[in-house]
């Protein structure tokens, strides 16, 4: 049988780095899953971190080298979410009116993101006082990321105000669709999205 040789064109150092960077990532998921899976299991203030380091198979002190506190486990699984938005007005026609480019590149997130486990931890993070100013804090860095995105796709400055205006609606209205969706409404937060963006316009109008 032949041997499988062993790829001589990159440097030992980089393909050993290369592997620790990947056993770093692996090790992180796993610390943000098993401590999800505590947080909605157990709640989130009766979840230690030495029951996650448990659960994680690391030590308390391993836990700290990837997570600075329970707070930030549970924000780390949107921490990407200000880059996603952006990248999504980016995929707009650039012709399209604010509104409506704002409007449509949320919705297709909210289809995209709209499952059990993403309404289970949003009502955790709803539900817990100690997590509500790490939440506000997203939204507040959402809304900056998507003027920006808004005002590059248009080819305008950071500082216009209709893009400034427009993200702030639509942050508001991702809030309110939000506490619908976790208040009751089945279909997800988009159905309410779309009538607030109607609203909205009526009101413009």
């Amino acid at each position: 049988m032949q041997d499988v040789q062993e790829d001589k064109s990159t440097p030992p150092s980089e393909r050993s780095g290369g592997l620790r960077e990947r056993k770093r990532a692996e090790t992180h998921t796993r610390i943000q899953s098993e401590a999800t899976r505590l947080f909605l299991a157990k709640g989130f203030e009766a979840t230690t971190l030495d029951e996650i380091a448990e659960a994680a198979g690391v030590s308390r002190r391993s836990l700290f080298h990837y997570f600075g506190s329970k707070e930030e486990i549970v924000f780390a699984a949107k921490a990407d979410f200000p880059d996603i938005v952006a990248e999504a007005i980016g995929r707009r026609p650039i012709d399209e009116p604010l509104l409506d480019m704002v409007e449509n590149a949320m919705a297709d997130l909210a289809a995209r993101y709209q499952t059990a486990e993403a309404k289970a931890i949003a009502r955790l993070i709803h539900d817990t006082p100690a997590l509500c100013a790490g939440d506000q804090a997203k939204y507040e860095k959402m809304e900056r990321a998507l003027s920006k995105a808004l005002s590059d796709r248009k080819g305008l400055p950071e500082s216009d105000v209709a893009c400034r205006v427009t993200a702030s609606a639509a942050i508001g209205i991702m809030k309110l669709a939000t506490e619908a969706w976790l208040s009751g409404e089945d279909d997800g937060p988009e159905p309410f999205g779309r009538s607030a963006f109607a609203a909205l316009r009526r009101v413009a109008g």
